[in-house]
């Protein structure tokens, strides 16, 4: 059997996304699909000292015109420096801030064209701290058409797949019958399990890019993530 994930490129993704890539063994970044604003594609939280989660966000030009994977990085503000210095400012003294920073701060300085290479890079190196060894795929390799769950069928047999990994709010519009028919299983992400970590403020928030847990913990990130 091989289980197969497919979901869009997130900028610096919460714990969620990579417990996802973790259980499956081929990886999709689904990024021949319209490009959304004010969504994951471009952004995420980090926790700060007063309790709050703020958003960072990389600004992209274009709008929601485009395929995610044609979206374009705007550089004309210094949005780079002033993601680095926030996490900086909530992060630097925290226990393993050292370890991680310096490569989150090249990838990021280094001045990417495309919304999604940034987006993947950083997640293949997030994968690799982590010691998710998924193969790492992108959709618009196999432009297969369609929209949907025929689309995700599409995909699924072009990487040998014969299982599907979803997330749950995907239970809203996956047709079952569909990948059933296909001779496809199916199966749905629980994102209820993960246990609680000492963060640098209160009240805990789960829903923060993982950076937040690998600065805190470090190499026992994947305890809080996956229970093997």
């Amino acid at each position: 059997m091989k289980k197969v994930a497919i979901i869009q490129s997130n900028y610096l993704p919460w714990k969620g996304y990579f417990d996802m890539i973790h259980r499956v063994d081929t990886f999709v970044f689904l990024d021949d699909v319209q490009y959304t604003t004010r969504d994951w594609r471009n952004r995420n939280k980090i926790k700060m000292a007063d309790g709050s989660a703020k958003w960072i966000s990389v600004p992209v030009t274009g709008g929601r015109d485009q395929l995610i994977c044609e979206a374009k990085i705007d550089y004309s503000s210094n949005w780079a420096n002033k993601h680095l210095e926030a996490l900086r400012h909530s992060y630097g003294k925290t226990s393993h801030f050292d370890r991680y920073f310096p490569a989150i701060k090249e990838i990021l300085e280094g001045s990417p064209e495309l919304l999604s290479q940034l987006n993947r890079t950083l997640v293949e190196r997030i994968c690799g701290w982590l010691g998710i060894r998924t193969e790492l795929r992108s959709s618009k390799e196999f432009g297969v058409p369609g929209s949907k769950d025929d689309k995700l069928i599409g995909i699924i047999r072009e990487v040998g797949g014969d299982s599907y990994l979803s997330g749950p709010a995907a239970r809203d519009y996956i047709v079952d019958e569909k990948f059933e028919k296909a001779g496809i299983g199916l199966e749905y992400m629980d994102y209820s399990h993960y246990p609680t970590y000492e963060q640098i403020s209160e009240p805990f928030e789960h829903g923060v890019t993982i950076l937040d847990l690998l600065f805190m913990v470090g190499e026992e990130a994947p305890k809080y993530i996956w229970a093997e």
